[in-house]
Protein backbone atom coordinates (compact mmCIF):
# COMPACT_ATOMS: atom_id res chain seq x y z
CA UNK A 1 0.00 0.00 0.00
CA UNK A 2 1.26 3.47 -0.75
CA UNK A 3 2.18 5.54 2.27
CA UNK A 4 0.36 8.80 2.93
CA UNK A 5 2.45 11.94 2.51
CA UNK A 6 3.86 13.16 5.83
CA UNK A 7 1.68 15.72 7.54
CA UNK A 8 3.04 19.23 6.92
CA UNK A 9 4.52 21.07 9.89
CA UNK A 10 2.25 23.85 11.10
CA UNK A 11 2.79 27.04 13.02
CA UNK A 12 1.29 25.28 16.06
CA UNK A 13 3.95 22.56 15.90
CA UNK A 14 6.69 25.20 15.94
CA UNK A 15 5.01 27.06 18.81
CA UNK A 16 4.71 23.86 20.91
CA UNK A 17 8.38 22.89 20.50
CA UNK A 18 9.67 26.45 20.95
CA UNK A 19 7.50 26.97 24.03
CA UNK A 20 5.77 30.10 22.72
CA UNK A 21 2.34 31.03 21.40
CA UNK A 22 1.34 30.55 17.78
CA UNK A 23 0.91 34.32 17.46
CA UNK A 24 4.54 34.82 18.50
CA UNK A 25 5.67 32.41 15.77
CA UNK A 26 3.52 34.28 13.27
CA UNK A 27 5.04 37.64 14.26
CA UNK A 28 8.54 36.20 13.99
CA UNK A 29 8.10 35.70 10.26
CA UNK A 30 5.52 38.33 9.36
CA UNK A 31 6.58 41.20 11.68
CA UNK A 32 10.11 40.41 12.96
CA UNK A 33 10.42 43.81 14.60
CA UNK A 34 7.77 42.80 17.16
CA UNK A 35 9.69 39.84 18.62
CA UNK A 36 12.85 39.92 20.73
CA UNK A 37 16.09 38.79 19.07
CA UNK A 38 16.65 35.76 21.35
CA UNK A 39 13.06 34.53 20.99
CA UNK A 40 13.09 34.97 17.22
CA UNK A 41 16.37 33.04 16.96
CA UNK A 42 14.93 30.13 18.99
CA UNK A 43 11.76 30.03 16.90
CA UNK A 44 13.66 30.11 13.60
CA UNK A 45 15.97 27.32 14.75
CA UNK A 46 13.02 25.15 15.77
CA UNK A 47 11.25 25.91 12.49
CA UNK A 48 14.35 24.93 10.56
CA UNK A 49 14.71 21.66 12.44
CA UNK A 50 11.04 20.77 11.96
CA UNK A 51 11.02 21.73 8.31
CA UNK A 52 8.52 24.56 8.61
CA UNK A 53 8.33 26.15 5.15
CA UNK A 54 8.22 29.82 6.19
CA UNK A 55 11.80 29.68 7.34
CA UNK A 56 13.03 28.32 4.02
CA UNK A 57 12.31 31.67 2.35
CA UNK A 58 14.50 33.51 4.81
CA UNK A 59 17.36 31.21 5.78
CA UNK A 60 19.69 29.15 3.67
CA UNK A 61 20.04 25.67 5.16
CA UNK A 62 23.67 25.69 4.04
CA UNK A 63 24.28 28.57 6.44
CA UNK A 64 23.41 26.31 9.32
CA UNK A 65 23.36 28.87 12.12
CA UNK A 66 21.27 31.36 10.10
CA UNK A 67 24.33 33.40 9.19
CA UNK A 68 23.64 35.86 6.39
CA UNK A 69 27.23 37.10 6.09
CA UNK A 70 26.14 40.74 6.03
CA UNK A 71 25.94 43.57 8.56
CA UNK A 72 24.33 46.98 8.20
CA UNK A 73 26.08 50.29 8.91
CA UNK A 74 23.59 53.15 9.24
CA UNK A 75 25.08 56.65 8.88
CA UNK A 76 23.25 59.90 9.67
CA UNK A 77 25.14 62.01 7.09
CA UNK A 78 27.27 60.27 4.50
CA UNK A 79 28.33 63.64 3.02
CA UNK A 80 30.17 64.66 6.20
CA UNK A 81 33.85 63.88 5.54
CA UNK A 82 34.41 62.87 9.15
CA UNK A 83 32.45 59.70 8.40
CA UNK A 84 34.78 58.57 5.62
CA UNK A 85 37.37 57.08 7.98
CA UNK A 86 34.70 55.53 10.18
CA UNK A 87 33.08 53.82 7.18
CA UNK A 88 36.46 52.62 5.92
CA UNK A 89 37.38 51.20 9.33
CA UNK A 90 34.04 49.40 9.61
CA UNK A 91 34.24 47.94 6.10
CA UNK A 92 37.81 46.73 6.52
CA UNK A 93 36.97 45.00 9.81
CA UNK A 94 33.85 43.41 8.30
CA UNK A 95 35.86 42.10 5.33
CA UNK A 96 38.50 40.72 7.68
CA UNK A 97 35.80 38.52 9.19
CA UNK A 98 34.36 37.59 5.76
CA UNK A 99 31.31 39.83 6.09
CA UNK A 100 29.81 42.18 3.55
CA UNK A 101 28.71 45.58 4.83
CA UNK A 102 25.49 47.25 3.72
CA UNK A 103 25.58 51.05 4.00
CA UNK A 104 22.46 53.14 4.63
CA UNK A 105 22.32 56.96 4.61
CA UNK A 106 19.51 58.40 6.77
CA UNK A 107 19.95 62.12 6.02
CA UNK A 108 19.74 63.07 9.73
CA UNK A 109 16.17 61.69 9.88
CA UNK A 110 14.89 59.26 12.51
CA UNK A 111 12.01 58.32 10.17
CA UNK A 112 14.34 57.48 7.27
CA UNK A 113 16.53 55.55 9.70
CA UNK A 114 13.66 53.36 10.94
CA UNK A 115 12.48 52.70 7.40
CA UNK A 116 15.98 51.65 6.31
CA UNK A 117 16.29 49.28 9.26
CA UNK A 118 12.93 47.68 8.56
CA UNK A 119 14.06 46.93 4.99
CA UNK A 120 17.31 45.21 5.99
CA UNK A 121 16.38 43.62 9.31
CA UNK A 122 15.74 40.14 7.91
CA UNK A 123 18.87 40.06 5.75
CA UNK A 124 21.67 41.04 8.16
CA UNK A 125 23.37 39.46 11.16
CA UNK A 126 23.82 42.72 13.05
CA UNK A 127 23.43 46.50 12.91
CA UNK A 128 25.83 49.38 13.60
CA UNK A 129 24.12 52.74 14.11
CA UNK A 130 26.38 55.78 13.70
CA UNK A 131 25.12 59.03 15.28
CA UNK A 132 21.60 57.59 15.33
CA UNK A 133 18.72 60.05 15.41
CA UNK A 134 16.25 57.50 16.79
CA UNK A 135 15.08 57.71 20.39
CA UNK A 136 16.78 55.64 23.10
CA UNK A 137 13.67 53.47 23.39
CA UNK A 138 13.64 52.91 19.62
CA UNK A 139 17.28 51.82 19.66
CA UNK A 140 16.69 49.47 22.60
CA UNK A 141 13.75 47.94 20.76
CA UNK A 142 15.99 47.33 17.75
CA UNK A 143 18.65 45.75 19.96
CA UNK A 144 16.07 43.20 21.15
CA UNK A 145 15.54 42.06 17.58
CA UNK A 146 19.11 42.02 16.24
CA UNK A 147 22.61 42.42 17.70
CA UNK A 148 22.98 46.22 17.65
CA UNK A 149 25.82 48.60 18.46
CA UNK A 150 25.80 52.39 18.42
CA UNK A 151 28.75 54.60 17.47
CA UNK A 152 29.11 58.16 18.73
CA UNK A 153 26.23 57.77 21.16
CA UNK A 154 25.52 56.15 24.50
CA UNK A 155 22.28 54.25 25.16
CA UNK A 156 21.72 52.35 28.41
CA UNK A 157 21.53 48.61 27.78
CA UNK A 158 22.95 48.83 24.24
CA UNK A 159 26.57 48.24 23.19
CA UNK A 160 28.40 51.41 22.17
CA UNK A 161 31.68 52.89 20.99
CA UNK A 162 32.19 56.62 21.59
CA UNK A 163 34.97 59.17 21.54
CA UNK A 164 35.87 60.98 24.76
CA UNK A 165 33.73 64.05 24.04
CA UNK A 166 34.18 65.51 27.51
CA UNK A 167 37.97 65.37 27.44
CA UNK A 168 38.06 66.76 23.91
CA UNK A 169 35.91 69.77 24.79
CA UNK A 170 37.86 70.27 28.00
CA UNK A 171 41.08 70.54 26.01
CA UNK A 172 39.42 72.99 23.60
CA UNK A 173 38.19 75.32 26.35
CA UNK A 174 41.52 75.12 28.18
CA UNK A 175 43.36 76.08 24.98
CA UNK A 176 41.04 79.04 24.40
CA UNK A 177 41.39 80.17 28.02
CA UNK A 178 45.20 79.93 27.90
CA UNK A 179 45.19 82.23 24.88
CA UNK A 180 43.34 84.86 26.94
CA UNK A 181 39.76 84.60 25.64
CA UNK A 182 36.88 85.17 28.04
CA UNK A 183 33.77 85.20 25.82
CA UNK A 184 33.07 82.10 23.73
CA UNK A 185 30.23 81.05 21.42
CA UNK A 186 29.29 77.42 20.75
CA UNK A 187 27.83 76.50 17.37
CA UNK A 188 25.25 73.90 18.36
CA UNK A 189 24.59 70.57 16.64
CA UNK A 190 21.28 68.78 16.02
CA UNK A 191 18.91 68.83 18.98
CA UNK A 192 18.48 65.04 18.76
CA UNK A 193 22.25 64.44 18.72
CA UNK A 194 23.67 62.71 21.79
CA UNK A 195 27.15 64.02 20.89
CA UNK A 196 25.85 67.60 20.78
CA UNK A 197 24.46 67.25 24.29
CA UNK A 198 27.69 65.77 25.62
CA UNK A 199 29.89 68.41 23.98
CA UNK A 200 27.74 71.35 25.05
CA UNK A 201 27.58 70.08 28.64
CA UNK A 202 31.34 69.57 28.79
CA UNK A 203 31.98 73.01 27.29
CA UNK A 204 29.68 74.70 29.82
CA UNK A 205 31.24 72.89 32.75
CA UNK A 206 34.78 73.63 31.58
CA UNK A 207 33.97 77.30 31.01
CA UNK A 208 32.41 77.59 34.46
CA UNK A 209 35.46 76.08 36.14
CA UNK A 210 37.76 78.46 34.27
CA UNK A 211 35.58 81.54 34.85
CA UNK A 212 34.75 81.96 31.16
CA UNK A 213 31.47 82.94 29.49
CA UNK A 214 29.97 80.63 26.87
CA UNK A 215 26.86 81.17 24.73
CA UNK A 216 24.98 78.57 22.69
CA UNK A 217 23.99 79.62 19.18
CA UNK A 218 21.74 77.02 17.55
CA UNK A 219 22.40 76.15 13.91
CA UNK A 220 19.83 75.10 11.29
CA UNK A 221 21.96 72.10 10.25
CA UNK A 222 25.37 70.61 11.21
CA UNK A 223 26.81 71.60 7.83
CA UNK A 224 29.05 74.24 6.29
CA UNK A 225 25.94 76.07 5.14
CA UNK A 226 24.61 75.94 8.69
CA UNK A 227 27.77 77.63 9.97
CA UNK A 228 27.53 80.33 7.34
CA UNK A 229 23.87 80.98 8.19
CA UNK A 230 24.52 81.79 11.86
CA UNK A 231 27.81 83.67 11.45
CA UNK A 232 26.30 87.14 11.88
CA UNK A 233 24.36 86.07 14.98
CA UNK A 234 27.53 84.59 16.46
CA UNK A 235 29.56 87.71 15.82
CA UNK A 236 26.79 89.82 17.38
CA UNK A 237 27.37 88.05 20.73
CA UNK A 238 30.77 89.73 21.01
CA UNK A 239 32.53 86.39 21.41
CA UNK A 240 36.24 86.41 20.54
CA UNK A 241 36.39 82.62 20.26
CA UNK A 242 34.03 80.12 18.65
CA UNK A 243 33.77 76.36 19.15
CA UNK A 244 31.84 74.30 16.60
CA UNK A 245 29.88 71.13 17.28
CA UNK A 246 31.78 69.80 14.27
CA UNK A 247 34.31 70.94 11.70
CA UNK A 248 31.72 71.71 9.02
CA UNK A 249 29.96 74.28 11.20
CA UNK A 250 33.28 75.81 12.21
CA UNK A 251 34.51 76.02 8.61
CA UNK A 252 31.25 77.56 7.41
CA UNK A 253 31.43 80.17 10.16
CA UNK A 254 35.07 80.93 9.31
CA UNK A 255 34.29 81.52 5.66
CA UNK A 256 31.33 83.82 6.33
CA UNK A 257 33.16 85.73 9.07
CA UNK A 258 35.98 86.50 6.67
CA UNK A 259 33.48 87.62 4.02
CA UNK A 260 32.14 90.02 6.64
CA UNK A 261 35.61 91.48 7.10
CA UNK A 262 36.66 89.60 10.24
CA UNK A 263 40.15 88.17 10.51
CA UNK A 264 40.71 84.62 11.76
CA UNK A 265 42.33 84.42 14.28
CA UNK A 266 43.02 88.17 14.64
CA UNK A 267 39.41 89.11 15.40
CA UNK A 268 37.96 85.74 16.31
CA UNK A 269 39.48 82.31 17.01
CA UNK A 270 37.76 79.16 15.78
CA UNK A 271 37.87 75.54 17.00
CA UNK A 272 36.15 72.57 15.37
CA UNK A 273 35.51 68.99 16.40
CA UNK A 274 36.35 65.80 14.44
CA UNK A 275 39.64 66.89 12.76
CA UNK A 276 38.20 66.03 9.35
CA UNK A 277 40.32 66.13 6.21
CA UNK A 278 39.19 69.71 5.46
CA UNK A 279 40.59 71.01 8.76
CA UNK A 280 44.12 70.94 7.39
CA UNK A 281 43.20 72.09 3.87
CA UNK A 282 41.72 75.48 4.74
CA UNK A 283 43.72 78.67 5.34
CA UNK A 284 44.35 79.18 8.17
CA UNK A 285 44.23 75.56 9.22
CA UNK A 286 41.39 74.75 11.62
CA UNK A 287 42.25 73.90 15.22
CA UNK A 288 40.12 70.83 15.94
CA UNK A 289 39.49 68.03 18.41
CA UNK A 290 40.56 64.78 16.74
CA UNK A 291 38.41 61.69 17.26
CA UNK A 292 39.78 58.27 16.15
CA UNK A 293 37.05 57.64 13.56
CA UNK A 294 38.76 54.73 11.78
CA UNK A 295 39.25 52.97 15.11
CA UNK A 296 35.64 53.68 16.10
CA UNK A 297 34.34 52.01 12.92
CA UNK A 298 36.63 49.00 13.25
CA UNK A 299 35.99 48.57 16.97
CA UNK A 300 32.25 48.86 16.45
CA UNK A 301 32.14 46.07 13.87
CA UNK A 302 34.53 43.87 15.87
CA UNK A 303 32.39 44.17 19.00
CA UNK A 304 29.16 43.68 17.07
CA UNK A 305 30.41 40.41 15.64
CA UNK A 306 31.58 39.41 19.09
CA UNK A 307 28.06 39.96 20.40
CA UNK A 308 26.51 38.03 17.52
CA UNK A 309 28.85 35.13 18.30
CA UNK A 310 28.33 35.38 22.08
CA UNK A 311 32.07 35.82 22.64
CA UNK A 312 32.00 39.10 24.63
CA UNK A 313 32.03 38.92 28.42
CA UNK A 314 30.51 42.39 28.96
CA UNK A 315 29.03 43.58 25.64
CA UNK A 316 27.13 46.55 27.10
CA UNK A 317 30.12 48.27 28.70
CA UNK A 318 30.70 51.44 26.65
CA UNK A 319 34.02 51.58 24.80
CA UNK A 320 35.46 55.10 25.09
CA UNK A 321 38.27 56.00 22.68
CA UNK A 322 40.63 58.94 23.38
CA UNK A 323 40.52 62.36 21.74
CA UNK A 324 43.23 65.00 21.33
CA UNK A 325 43.39 68.65 20.35
CA UNK A 326 45.19 69.44 17.09
CA UNK A 327 46.25 73.10 17.18
CA UNK A 328 46.49 74.97 13.86
CA UNK A 329 46.37 78.57 12.72
CA UNK A 330 42.69 79.35 13.41
CA UNK A 331 43.30 80.09 17.11
CA UNK A 332 45.30 82.91 18.63
CA UNK A 333 45.19 85.64 21.27
CA UNK A 334 42.02 87.77 21.44
CA UNK A 335 42.07 91.26 19.87
CA UNK A 336 43.28 94.08 22.11
CA UNK A 337 41.06 96.92 23.23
Amino acid sequence: MPHDDPKPVTIYDVARVAGVSASTVSRTFARPGRVSFSTAQRIKQVALELGYRAVELRVSVAEGAQRHGTIALVVADITNPVNFDMIRGAEEEAARHNYTMLLAHTRESAIVEREALERVLDSVDGIVLSSSRMSDSGIRAMAKQKPTLVINRGVTGVASVVSDNARGMRRAIEHIGELGHRDIAYLGGPEASWAHGMRWRALKEGAHELGLNVTLVESPAPTKEGGEAIAESVLATGATAVVGYNDLLALGFMQRARELGRDVPGDVSVVGFDNSVFASLTTPGLTSVAAPMHAMGATGVRNLLGMAGNTMADPFRPIVLPTRLVVRGSTGAPPRG
